[in-house]
């Protein structure tokens, strides 16, 4: 029971970094986009994780072997938006100021290399039980 909890985990973790993957991805697609259905600049947006609680009582039983974890939020990142200079773009202001999104590409990258790298490490431990299991049925042959 507890190997398959295992799974879970490593499954669980997965499913998260996918989704803060496909956050990320929204960033970038949307880096240059001025005008949203909410009105101004697209917002920057990031993701917050949090461990999955289980119920006391499965803490009492011995094959308890994690909780997991899940997407909490997704926040909208407060700081400022850039001001370019572009007199001739339709959402310039009075003195040619186009209020662009805050989204830095370098910010992203990094982001984008962390979920991947905890993505792969997550890949890499559910290859790991896979083999495990693997080998305990070659046991009794």
């Amino acid at each position: 029971m507890g190997f398959f909890r295992s799974m879970d985990i490593s499954a669980s973790a997965l499913t998260a970094e996918r989704f803060r993957l496909d956050v990320i991805a929204e960033n970038i697609a949307n880096m240059n986009t001025t005008r949203t259905a909410e009105g101004g600049p697209y917002r920057r947006k990031t993701v917050s994780f949090e461990q999955i609680q289980k119920p006391f009582s499965e803490y009492l039983d011995t094959s308890f072997r994690g909780n997991g974890v899940r997407v909490s939020a997704v926040h909208e990142d407060p700081s400022p938006f850039k001001l370019v200079y572009d007199p001739n773009h339709p959402d310039a202001n009075e003195e040619g100021y186009v209020e662009m999104p805050n989204v830095d590409i370098v910010t992203e990258m990094i982001d984008m290399i962390s979920a991947s790298r905890a993505y792969e490490a997550n890949v890499t431990a559910l290859n790991a039980y896979k083999n495990i299991a693997m080998r305990a049925l070659e046991i009794g042959k």
